[in-house]
């Protein structure tokens, strides 16, 4: 039956209606949702899709419509594809809501009834007992041992009694009692939609990907436009009329924006989500997938991420001895160490579970907690030993005031609580029961005192003195069994890991011990003795070998998020409780728990994870480098072929046009969006190397070495390979300098020099799968995708050299059998200067693998 059938006859049925007309209905108010429109305008908006969309405008400028219809479909293709992904994503994530509840049971007008909780009002008397979930900020009138899980809003695990005149919050659990409480705020005037706001305050800072692509955009942009406006002065004073050179211009410009570039890096984004969400990590912004593989700095939390959030007795101590506990989380099965006196252990596990309601049960082939997760641990304690669970007469909750719980039995009354409030009702403690105690406490265990004593009376204060003592109950949340190995891969790429928990410093000290976390030397330090300034903060936080931040508030988690940021790190930041929303949002990276989470994290995270493992974060870690590596790969792979596609107007402009232009732009544009789009897209699902967790995260996305590779390596060879075969075609059909070749001949020649480019292309994918081993070294079918890209790579190709009507459009025509000779020798020339190269870069000491 439930509680709260006193004399107070709540509110009106009137007075509810009119004030729920002055309130408006008890509901949250959105935070952090994405709109649709919102999320595609991004897609279609930011800095490379500018650069396309102004391509796409010079293209139908320079008389080329159909071009620019090209161009255009690959900006919106690529972000519809890119909104529904994300889209899709946040589909997923409404479907886990499950903060609030849905009805309350409230007493208006005398009667007691279950209303939803969207019709609540300030002033309601709302009726409280064990598993309810708080719906309003209320405030206790009467109170009958109500303890409240407080962590979605706090993040401290133990449960937090309450009692009459005690304020709970929104959002918050009762675990044990009951009682009644008035409403005094609903809505949007609650401390949950205050988080709420904060949360949504908080800056979202660009993603390193975006930023550095940014930079990528701007230097192309400002080539294309260089390079484009060069050549059509060059071509004015050549002798070109002023619009053929405008658009001759115009049309370089166009053909040197990397078409390709848009969708290779949202399709190797997407696929990196993909991956991650069959490693349980959900994925609600695609540049969130490169930003993981940029993270310096990890700050997570403790409670069922490190741990498993299962609640377990590891040591009994009896003045007989002290038992070690084996066992898995709530698994009635395990065993018992210790000495042979089994009736000490037994006597103190049937003692402490009459006192507790909580119980283990079996659901779907697992053991989960019913109740309280400490007294359902206490209660897989008392299966383990095979001590009885008794139903008991009369059971006496546990209260802030006595600490401790009892219950009447059969003449028997079973105490359980704090150890100093059981210890000070006891007639006599073992020194040896103390010096366990000391232990146990130093352990970072949750120790709690068992005791008993004969009773002919009734319930009262009296039974719960003069106790004899039977023994200590030490509880931990394991921690989860491949933390340990998560944290030693994490420490070795070079991230850095902190704990920020609202737990008690020594619990929080004495699992980052047990996982490794922390080592000595490390720092453990509660919020409130943070330094003030962000510069000293973030030093303090990173020169530590491991740090624990105990005790941390909402501010607390968002300062830190900031401070690191400022230092130079990409943070990544785990949280489940709605006080951790604001620094979800604020971190580089915001991981919120999928299983255990609230709403409003998750709406405030970049990455969910569905199984709340630490290791999940490591292993999408992982997945952001290979991602942010195949990046590397595919922007080499394009840059090599822009050295190729530019040095032939290079090449036309610097000798005066005295030698053919062996390139035109439609052949360059059939390059980028043709043949080339494939191979890379391929490039961006090869698969994470052994070492890509070995060394710390390479964060520039072009670098001096990839450059060299891109420009004057394999670049540089394509553009000599195709020059040389488009000058010997013109020189065999008898072509000499500053003369103008036959259309036929020219045609010959330009189809020729197209094929060798696109040839060494098909060449220059294999070889981008790694910045240190030669083709010959790496196994072909470890990326099937890039065969088959290759393969249709080729048939394109056959198509714009042998189809006449394309072929003619472009400007080329089918080489001849030398022609294909010259190709595939390019292809091989390729691949030995590339080994060459190679061979000299894994030479030096600070050669990067990959």
């Amino acid at each position: 039956m439930r509680a709260g059938t006193g004399p107070s006859p709540g509110l009106s049925e009137a007075e509810v209606a009119r004030r729920r007309a002055a309130s408006g209905p008890n509901v949250m108010p959105p935070v952090g949702r994405r709109r649709p429109l919102v999320l595609l305008a991004r897609q279609l908006s930011h800095l490379l899709a500018v650069l396309l969309w102004i391509a796409a405008l010079l293209a139908a400028l320079a008389g080329m419509p159909a071009l620019a219809l090209a161009i255009v479909v690959v900006v919106v293709l690529n972000a519809l594809f890119a909104f529904w992904q994300e889209h899709r994503a946040d589909r997923a994530t409404e479907r886990l809501r499950a903060l609030l509840p849905s009805r309350a049971t409230v007493v208006r007008s005398g009667r007691t009834s279950s209303v939803p909780v969207a019709e609540l009002v300030v002033g309601d008397l709302v009726v409280l007992e064990a598993g309810d979930r708080v719906g309003a900020d209320m405030t206790l009138v009467e109170a009958h041992s109500v303890t409240l899980d407080e962590s979605l809003l706090t993040g401290e695990s133990a449960a937090v009694p309450h009692g009459t005149g005690d304020r709970l919050l929104s959002g918050t659990f009762l675990q044990q009692g009951g009682g009644r409480a008035v409403v005094d705020a609903i809505g949007a005037a609650t401390a949950l939609a205050d988080i709420s706001r904060l949360a949504a305050s908080a800056h979202r800072p660009p993603s390193p990907l975006t930023r550095q692509l940014d930079r990528v955009v701007r230097v192309i942009a400002i080539i294309a436009v260089s390079v484009g406006a060069s050549l059509g002065v060059g071509s004015l004073l050549l002798g070109l009329g002023t619009t053929e050179a405008f658009l001759f211009g115009v049309g370089v410009s166009v053909a040197l924006v990397p078409e390709g570039l848009l969708p290779t890096v949202t399709l190797s984004l997407a696929r990196g989500a993909q991956q991650m969400a069959t490693r349980n990590a959900l994925v609600r912004r695609l540049d969130a997938v490169e930003t993981l593989g940029a993270t310096t700095f990890v700050c997570t939390d403790k409670t069922g991420t490190l741990t498993q959030n299962r609640m377990s007795v590891v040591v009994v101590a009896t003045p007989a001895g002290r038992y070690d506990v084996a066992g898995s989380g709530y698994e009635p099965t395990g065993a018992v160490a210790g000495p042979v006196e089994d009736d000490a252990l037994r006597a103190a596990a049937a003692a402490a579970v009459r006192c507790v309601t909580g119980r283990v049960v079996e659901r779907d082939g697992s053991w989960v907690a019913l109740g309280d997760p400490l007294e359902a641990a206490i209660h897989a304690l008392a299966l383990r030993t095979e001590a009885p669970v008794d139903d008991v007469e009369t059971r006496r909750p546990f209260t802030t005031d006595r600490m401790l719980s009892s219950a009447l039995h059969r003449g028997e009354v079973s105490v359980i609580g704090a150890p100093e409030a059981v210890l000070a009702r006891s007639t006599a403690a073992p020194p040896k029961v103390r010096r366990l105690l000391g232990e146990l406490t130093g352990a970072g265990l949750r120790v709690l005192a068992v005791a008993r004593r004969s009773w002919q009376g009734g319930p009262s204060d009296a039974m719960e003195h003069d106790l004899e003592l039977l023994g200590l109950l030490g509880l931990q949340d394991p921690p989860r069994p491949d933390v340990a190995d998560a944290l030693l891969v994490a420490r070795r790429a070079g991230v850095a890991v902190a704990m920020v928990t609202g737990d008690h410093r020594d619990t929080a000290r004495a699992i980052a011990t047990q996982v490794g976390l922390l080592r000595e030397g490390g720092l453990v330090v509660e919020g409130r003795d943070l330094p003030a300034d962000d510069g000293e903060l973030a030093g303090l936080l990173r020169s530590a070998d491991g740090a624990v931040v105990a005790r941390v508030t909402p501010a607390d988690k968002l300062r830190i998020a900031r401070a690191l940021r400022a230092a130079g790190h990409v943070v990544a930041m785990t949280g489940d409780g709605v006080n951790d929303a604001p620094a979800l949002r604020e971190a580089d990276v915001g991981v919120a728990m999928g299983a255990s989470g609230s709403d409003v994290a998750r709406e405030s995270a970049d990455l969910v994870l569905l199984d709340d493992h630490f290791a999940t974060i490591v292993g999408a870690i992982e997945l952001g480098r290979a991602t942010f590596r195949n990046v590397r790969r595919f922007l080499t792979f394009h840059l090599t072929d822009n050295v190729a596609e530019l040095a032939p107007f290079a090449v036309w402009a610097m000798s005066g046009g005295h030698f053919p232009l062996a390139l035109g732009v439609l052949q360059v544009l059939a390059l980028d969006i043709g043949t080339d789009l494939m191979p890379a897209l391929a490039l961006g699902a090869e698969p994470a190397r052994p070492d890509v967790m070995q060394h710390p995260h390479r964060r520039v996305l072009i670098d001096r070495a990839l450059a060299v590779r891109a420009f004057a390596v394999l670049g540089a060879t394509e553009a000599v390979a195709s020059l040389a075969a488009f000058a010997t075609v013109l020189l065999a059909h008898g072509w000499r300098w500053g003369t103008a070749p036959a259309p036929a001949d020219l045609a010959l020649a330009s189809g020729t020099a197209f094929t060798v480019i696109a040839a060494m292309q098909v060449a220059n994918s294999f070889a981008c799968r790694s910045v240190a081993l030669p083709v010959w070294r790496m196994d072909p079918f470890a990326n099937r995708l890039l065969l088959y890209a290759v393969a249709a790579e080729l048939v394109l190709l056959l198509v714009f050299v042998g189809v006449p009507p394309v072929a003619e459009v472009l400007g080329g025509s089918f080489p001849h059998g030398e022609g294909w000779l010259m190709a595939m020798g390019g292809a091989a020339a390729l691949l030995l200067v590339d080994a060459a190269a190679k061979s000299v870069r894994r030479s030096r000491p600070a050669a990067t693998p990959g």
